[in-house]
């Protein structure tokens, strides 16, 4: 766990409105970090901040306001959540243990921005599942920095994800005999072996183990196996 630094300093503006995203949820191709504070200056600030990085930014005001953009699907877009610990109605850590029953940090990393009174419960909520924290006030490259990790982690969870599912597609694909043969030639055994547990002959092992590696789309057992690893 890096820490994020301190020493944030508010951005000065031109004039004219800021510049983040405030679009819906999922966003095709989109990564959205979400910032729930409930203090309008640090929302801002913060979206401004992301801005400098190419970053698109979502702001909510409550945990409320955030559980209902959110609704009650999964995420199929990068992201990651910026969470004030202390916000009135429903704090940030109780908007954290709900997001932890629904799976939520695994694929949306949470980032807690807590104060200084804060940091016992903060380090508490890194080892129950959160990505990291930010003392207030902290240094902007180093929250934009664990956001970039942050996002990648996101990435990667979800492409995971998809995998397995592309995988698990394959295999309700396929026969139960098929099925059977399959978890036999990842185990190991030969065909002569397979033929002899399913009381069948080698040749019907062989028409069967060709369909699973097309139905699959692998060319060896090898490759089966390292597949079926991603469930």
């Amino acid at each position: 766990m890096k820490r994020c630094g301190r020493n944030y300093e508010t951005p000065r503006r031109s004039g004219g409105p800021l510049l983040f995203r405030m679009a819906g949820m999922n966003q095709p191709g989109d990564a959205t970090v979400h910032i729930i504070d409930d203090d309008p200056s640090v929302r801002e600030a913060t979206a401004w901040l992301l801005r400098t990085r190419r970053l698109l930014s979502q702001a909510h005001a409550s945990a409320a306001a955030f559980e209902q953009a959110l609704g009650a699907a999964e995420p199929v877009t990068p992201g990651c959540i910026l969470l004030d610990v202390r916000m009135p109605v429903t704090s940030g850590l109780t908007l954290f243990d709900r997001l932890l029953a629904r799976g939520l940090p695994e694929l949306w990393p949470v980032i807690f921005l807590t104060g200084h009174a804060d940091v016992p419960t903060a380090v508490d909520t890194v080892k129950r599942g959160a990505f990291d924290f930010c003392e207030k006030p902290f240094s902007d490259n180093a929250l934009v920095d664990r956001v970039e990790q942050a996002l990648a982690l996101s990435r990667e969870r979800l492409a995971q994800r998809a995998a397995r599912r592309v995988v698990q597609t394959r295999v309700d694909e396929l026969t139960e005999r098929e099925r059977a043969v399959m978890e036999r030639v990842a185990g190991g055994l030969a065909n002569k072996q397979i033929a002899d547990e399913l009381n069948i002959s080698v040749r019907t092992v062989e028409v069967h183990r060709a369909r699973v590696f097309e139905k699959m789309d692998v060319k060896s057992a090898v490759e089966l196996t390292n597949l079926l690893r991603k469930q």
